[in-house]
């Protein structure tokens, strides 16, 4: 029991370094931090006000609603309140009872941001109304209903911008938890899978990954986060991809490839990052989007392959075994891109088919 709560530890602390060490989460987010910016750059977020707002969180959001237009109101109120008492209207004051308010029943500073309340939301109870006495009492209320108007714009505008996000489209994109490295069509690829759990269209999709690594050059000179392109293929091609069910991928792993020189015992050892992004635009709201997500060595399987996810059900419609959508099997595989290439036999996989019985579960519901 001591060991298993150990090892329990061990894994939850690696766990940790890896996510803390990686560039770009699995979920997307990039892990990094901006230290001694010059306080000066700070203004540029007020300058580029609305995208600061936009992208702040759901609790900024809403305390900056509250406190919009509960501040607001309270300002106003103080100058109902400061109009009423140089005229005469307060309590306290004891008006006398052919005395005309600029606001009637406004007599204290408690009934002032009623007013205030009711007039910026243009409730209007009819308790409340401003009398043609006072033409500051007219040119106030011009102003709050402007000012009324503009946080209400602003604070909507927010709202549907950050409902809107297109990285709010990206959640219905998933990639595989794990890329294999195997056999296909007389190359040795590395293939990752990618779905789109809706069943509208990602128009346009692209997707290309970037390689991260610390490379040292023949001078000495450390670049750290080097940035090598990856260059991602279907049998249809590259680019615009039909993507109404689940695609796997594939980088052909040849000579110009960075991962040729690695071999498979050596290649959990070796310390990169791989980045893979997926561009497209949502079909229905026309919005463009990126998803994100990276693969470490360790979550890259050599020689393995994934299981079949897509089949053909009795009535003829065709089916997605998402059971199956990170499941991989063994397959034969040489050890390093070099052997593949240059000793016959490497490059010949396993004959043997994959026996996918999740389909047949799947059969007998239709």
């Amino acid at each position: 029991m001591v060991f298993g709560i150990q090892k329990l530890i061990q894994d939850h602390l690696v766990e940790r370094r890896i996510r803390r060490t990686r560039l770009v989460t699995k979920d997307g987010r990039c892990n990094i931090e901006f230290g001694n910016v010059k306080y000066g750059n700070h203004f540029a977020f007020l300058v580029d006000f609305w995208t600061t707002f936009v992208e702040f969180r759901w609790r900024f959001v809403l305390f900056f609603f509250i406190t919009s237009f509960t501040l607001s109101w309270f300002i106003f109120s103080l100058l109902w309140f400061w109009i009423a008492r140089n005229n005469g209207d307060l309590k306290w004051q004891n008006p006398s009872n052919d005395h005309t308010p600029c606001v009637w029943n406004v007599f204290g500073l408690t009934t002032a941001f009623l007013f205030s309340l009711e007039t910026q939301t243009t409730i209007g109870y009819g308790v409340r109304a401003i009398t043609p006495h006072c033409p500051v009492a007219v040119a106030l209320i011009i102003i709050q209903t402007l000012i009324g108007a503009l946080i209400h714009c602003f604070i909507c505008g927010v709202i549907v911008s950050k409902i809107s996000l297109p990285k709010k489209r990206a959640k219905t994109i998933t990639f595989s938890e794990m890329a294999v490295i195997c056999p296909k069509k007389d190359f040795l690829c590395l293939m990752i899978r990618v779905a789109n759990l809706r069943k509208t269209l990602m128009i346009g999709s692209q997707i290309y990954g970037k390689l991260l690594r610390t490379t040292v050059k023949p001078d000495g000179e450390t670049i750290i986060m080097d940035q090598v392109n990856i260059e991602f293929l279907m049998d249809a091609g590259k680019d615009n991809l039909f993507f109404v069910c689940p695609l796997t991928l594939y980088h052909v792993i040849d000579k110009a490839s960075p991962f040729f020189d690695m071999a498979e015992d050596t290649f959990h050892k070796q310390e990169f990052e791989l980045v893979v992004f997926l561009d497209g635009t949502a079909e229905t709201t026309s919005s463009a989007c990126q998803v994100r997500t990276s693969f470490i060595p360790q979550e890259i399987m050599w020689g393995y392959n994934f299981l079949p996810i897509i089949s053909r059900s009795k009535e003829g419609k065709y089916r997605v075994d998402f059971s199956n959508f990170s499941k991989v099997v063994a397959v034969t595989t040489a050890h390093c891109a070099y052997c593949f290439h240059n000793i016959v036999g490497h490059h010949i996989p396993s004959i043997n088919g994959i026996d996918n019985g999740g389909f047949g579960v799947n059969f007998s519901n239709n």
